[in-house]
């Protein structure tokens, strides 16, 4: 098979070179390229939340973070399309992606909770700390408009 397909593309080649007088046929015009998929709507009144710890809290490692939906919204896990449901992702001193078209990315400071859950225990170093809380839907993709908490900000205390 790989052998046929090196020949088929060694044979494009060559044809793509030949003046269009000893061509049958023009080639086709490329396909234009495909639109993204549209993002996933969120209802009007949508809102996600840090229950706790709160804003300028002073708290010791490992810290319990607790989300919260407003009940126009539910959460469904990552992979199950269900309309005005998402998964939480929690971003942890560091800021919104600027492509929100795209699936969040797995990092040590964009943590996935595509199972559902609606609490997480941190293990995080002494310091100031920024925490915030983006939905995703099925596909890890922030909604549109994007479900976003406030930024908060919390002191880890040896």
């Amino acid at each position: 098979m790989r052998t046929l397909t090196v020949a088929a593309l060694a044979l494009a080649a060559s044809l793509a070179a030949v003046p269009l007088s000893w061509a049958q046929t023009p080639a086709a015009p490329a396909a234009p390229a495909a639109a993204p998929a549209a993002r996933t709507p969120s209802p009007p009144g949508a809102e996600v939340y840090i229950v706790s710890p709160k804003n300028g809290a002073k708290v010791k490692s490992p810290v319990l973070v607790q989300f919260g939906l407003k009940p126009v919204m539910g959460v469904a896990p990552a992979g199950v399309k269900f309309d005005n449901t998402g998964h939480h992702h929690l971003l942890i001193d560091t800021d919104v992606p600027a492509d929100m078209a795209a699936p969040l990315p797995v990092t040590d400071n964009i943590r996935h909770f595509g199972k559902g859950q609606t609490e997480t225990s941190l293990t995080l170093p002494p310091g100031k700390h920024t925490l915030q809380l983006l939905l995703g839907d099925q596909s890890h993709i922030p909604h549109e408009p994007p479900v976003i908490s406030k930024k908060i900000t919390i002191t880890v205390e040896k």
